[in-house]
């Protein structure tokens, strides 16, 4: 297969971004340099890959073939099989997307924001642009609110209507005409695509002017616009532009034979038992079609199965507008998934749960004393921890006050609202959750969302909103909470009503009764002790637990818990009855009083629990109009996606966070909740979200950390005002810094529920743990963000790789290691700076981890820090600093492509 593969293909894919090869008229393949990315020429076809390096798992690939209006049939047909070669060359794990100028995917065009406009002519790789090319005036449509889709149109007045926006570029100034039927969003991103025009074809230097649809010539530049047309004249007038969909849209399967030949696939519904491996089938939905290719078919039969599909469109006279994807068994898109009946759902193990233990093997042979290696960015709460609380029960029609001692005690049959003060830049900052217990009543559900809202709307400090279902807590509730107990039964009066009228056993909690507590949690800051079935199968080799029989405490130890466990197991009895004096059991030799009190020893699971596959975040616009529910991914998303007119959801798999612009038709956040309960009843991504999954409210403006983290944030774009239209304007026009910060009310005045940093509420003293909060314990990497608040970490020379709790060794203190002053001046580098000429400098050939003459007495952990200057930005394509902005697993994932990890 080898010899098949074009030689240029040599590396591709080896590092993130994006790599661009254009097929030249010589019908060869060269590359595009990244100074030239995003400028195609409509006489040319191009292949282009996108590498992706997810937060788990291996890298992920796009490839898209683009095909320029006036590039012949053969320098198609020569693009196309380019790409399934490259996708050979990949192991046949990429998606292929066909791009067709001026209709190209959304994905594709989000690429290279903020668009793409086509250059006459043709592309030369010995000069990189066409000679001769003279600057004309042009004619630009622009269509799209979070991606735009640039198309030149004749310069004529007949080209302009009143549902899209135009960009009329002259020598000296450049027009922005709005069509009256055109959106806020679609104008604030055609004036993105002006900066761009002003910027790269004008040099910075052009004026530039906005001109709306049906504005008299009375302004100035409204008739130096209508001058270029002629003069003024009306526009004839015509309907809004709406999107025709079907119901219910057409698709239909055919197979593809060896003799090219289509088959239709018979059958009612379509189901994934109708894909065999060793077969290509199309799938024809109309707007879109999709060539699935089995894994055992051979290069040939797929190179067959996309030209006769592209045959297809061609004889069919099909739009230019329909798009094709290509897809390899086992990589189905959640589009092409939702086409098909109850497509199962494939829960892939965590497959570097193996590989991490492994590494901290090897560490553990180097001298460091490591256990395991954490998962650093996934245990940041990211918020302060030292807050206080405030937790009411809903009793009835009232809310009950818990008092501070008995607030970190929950119980299943019951709803709570929580209400969490902490100091944030300045200011209180807020946060509800309603905690809703999994066997609470609907109309204590209900109540607690209602009550809830209306505690938030008479803070005035529009707080974040968090609903939660027992069993789904994210991470963030517990760490707030630090401890948890959870009980069976409730003690609210429409839970002990609904018992009585079904004649229920009442389970509520009693010190007298049998109870078996699962205990959890990842440190001292973070635990739980959730009272499960009092039954054998309740328990599970991962955890430890508490049995209380009434006469006698037992605690059981599963073979595969930790040592972490077995310390929460301890202070947790401490917690829940100091004067317990427990019997302890290891799984494998209970007594048979403790089978008894489970009713008898059955099997249990003994498997050690993996995390499951962390997926990144996605972000979806919303719109629900006259119960007209629909959702649609915004790719490669980014701040300025974040636009104030609408509702978008950013899905984080485990949890999901609906953000309301302030300027969106959604002015309740009640409201907001029940869209995010559609969402996840609509699972856009077909991957078998939960409906009890947490869901977030957050408004514009007051977009705490753990939600901003995910983008790299500017607050002051988060503190204008105005539409969308307006803020981009006042960007262009250069008066973004005489917009007012947008403080939400007046926050300075003074609460009651104010609490100073040193101080933590009585629940948690009450408990005798300290004050610190689990942030200051551990290094807080963002996402994407291009701010990492970093603590110092020891010396690499101390031989406890992961000092503190719940990670690091409590025995050791960082500051009694000794250090070299050397090594020191290397670990100065981590703050994001270039190396300093003191530091200790090596080879990268020395440096990597298979190196046959490696470096000693480096800190492993840290290898690039020894790299030169040079040297590491030609590795990592880019600076220290830029690199060290970057997440902390993203940073693994290019240590481990580069060997240096």
């Amino acid at each position: 297969m080898s010899k098949q593969i074009d030689s240029v293909f040599d590396g591709a894919g080896a590092k993130p971004g994006l790599e661009i090869w254009c097929v030249e008229k010589q019908l060869r393949l060269v590359p595009v340099p990244k100074s030239l990315h995003g400028k195609f020429y409509s006489g040319n076809s191009y292949v282009v890959l996108s590498t992706v390096l997810p937060r788990s798992g291996p890298p992920q690939h796009d490839i898209h073939y683009w095909l320029g209006k006036d590039a012949n049939e053969v320098e198609s047909t020569l693009a196309s099989d380019k790409a399934l070669e490259l996708d050979s060359a990949l192991g046949s794990c990429t998606v292929q997307y066909r791009e067709v100028q001026g209709q190209e995917t959304e994905k594709f065009l989000s690429y290279f924001k903020p668009c793409v406009i086509p250059i006459e002519g043709v592309f030369s790789s010995d000069s990189g642009q066409l000679n001769g090319e003279s600057y004309k005036i042009s004619l630009l449509t622009c269509k799209g609110e979070h991606v735009v889709s640039v198309r030149e149109v004749p310069f004529s007045r007949s080209s302009l209507n009143h549902n899209d926006v135009f960009i009329l570029d002259t020598a000296s100034k450049i027009f922005l005409f709005s069509g009256c039927n055109s959106s806020t969003q679609e104008r604030a991103k055609a004036l993105e695509v002006v900066q761009y025009i002003k910027e790269n074809k004008h040099g910075g230097t052009c004026e530039v002017a906005t001109v709306e649809d049906g504005k008299l010539v009375g302004d100035p530049e409204v008739g130096e616009f209508w001058s270029f047309f002629g003069g003024y004249a009306p526009i004839p007038r015509d309907s809004p532009c709406v999107e025709k969909q079907s119901d219910s849209p057409f698709s239909q399967l055919f197979w593809i034979t060896a003799q090219a030949k289509l088959c239709p696939c018979e059958g009612s519904s379509l189901n994934k038992e109708m894909l065999e491996t060793n077969k290509c089938y199309m799938l024809d939905c109309g707007a879109e079609i999709f060539v699935w290719m089995g894994r055992n078919t051979s290069i040939t039969e797929r190179k067959k199965s996309i030209s006769v599909t592209e045959d297809l469109l061609r004889n069919q006279g099909r739009s230019m507008a329909t798009h094709l994807t290509f897809l390899t068994e086992g990589l189905e898109t959640s589009i092409f998934r939702s086409h098909f009946n109850n497509w199962p759902q494939v829960v892939e193990p965590k497959l570097y749960e193996e590989g991490r233990g492994k590494v901290a093997a090897i560490f553990k042979q180097q001298g460091y004393d490591v256990k395991e290696l954490p998962d650093e960015e996934d245990c940041q709460p990211y918020i302060n921890c030292r807050g206080k609380l405030k937790v009411w029960r809903i009793n009835g029609d009232q809310l009950t006050l818990i008092p501070d001692p008995e607030q970190t005690k929950l119980f299943s049959g019951d709803c709570y609202i929580v209400q969490y003060t902490y100091p944030g830049n300045g200011r209180d900052e807020y946060l509800f959750y309603a905690w809703l217990g999994r066997d609470s009543v609907p109309d204590d559900r209900a109540d607690a969302i209602s009550h809830m809202n209306a505690i938030a709307d008479s803070s005035k400090r529009d707080p974040v909103l968090v609903q939660v279902i027992q069993d789904k807590e994210p991470l963030l509730f517990f760490s707030i909470f630090q401890t948890v107990i959870i009980f069976k039964g409730g003690l609210s009066k429409r839970y002990k009503n609904l018992i009585a009228e079904k004649g229920i056993l009442d389970e509520t909690y009693d010190e007298q009764k049998t109870a078996l507590f699962r205990v959890q949690g990842i440190s001292p800051e973070n635990m739980q002790a959730i009272q499960v079935d009092q039954v054998s199968n309740s328990l599970n080799s991962s955890y430890c637990y508490i049995l209380q029989t009434g006469t006698s405490i037992f605690t059981w130890i599963g073979n595969l818990s930790s040592t972490v466990d077995h310390a929460l197991l301890d202070r947790m009895l401490e917690l829940i009855n100091p004067t317990w004096q427990p019997i302890s059991v290891r799984e494998g030799s209970e007594p048979d009083i403790f089978w008894n009190a489970l009713g008898g020893k059955t099997e249990y699971p003994r498997q050690k629990e993996l995390k499951q596959h962390v997926e990144d975040p996605h972000l979806f616009t919303l719109t629900c109009v006259d119960g007209d529910f629909k959702v649609k991914e915004i790719y490669n998303f980014a701040q300025d996606d974040l636009t104030t007119e609408d509702v978008l959801i950013l899905d984080c798999h485990e949890e999901i966070h609906v953000w309301i612009g302030s300027h969106s038709n959604i002015k309740s956040k009640q409201q907001a909740i029940l869209l995010g309960m559609k969402f996840l009843q609509a699972d856009p991504l077909v991957e078998g979200l939960s409906s009890e999954t947490p869901i977030y409210v957050i408004t514009e403006g007051r977009e705490p950390l753990f939600f901003t983290r995910f983008f790299e944030w500017d607050s002051s774009k988060a503190n204008m005002h105005g539409n969308s239209f307006e803020r981009r304007l006042a960007i262009l026009k250069g008066k973004k810094q005489n917009l007012e910060v947008h403080t939400s009310k007046s926050w300075k005045a003074s609460s009651k529920e104010t609490t100073p940093d040193s101080l933590r509420s009585k629940s948690v003293s009450s408990n005798g743990r300290n004050s610190t909060s689990p942030v200051s314990s551990a290094s807080v990497t963002h996402f994407n963000s291009p701010t990492n608040y970093q603590i110092s970490t020891p010396a690499p020379t101390a031989r406890k790789l992961f000092p503190g709790s719940p990670f690091h060794d409590s025995a050791g203190s960082p500051k009694a290691e000794a250090e070299s002053p050397s090594q020191a001046a290397v670990l100065a580098q981590v703050d994001g700076n270039d190396a300093s000429e003191n530091s200790v400098i090596y080879p990268y050939e020395r440096l990597k981890v298979n190196s046959s003459d490696p470096v000693t007495d480096i800190d492993v952990t840290k290898r690039e820090v020894y790299l030169c200057d040079d040297e590491f930005r030609e590795k990592f394509g880019m600076r220290r600093k830029a690199f060290y902005e970057l997440p902390k697993w993203r940073q693994n994932k290019l240590k481990i492509s580069l060997h240096l990890f």
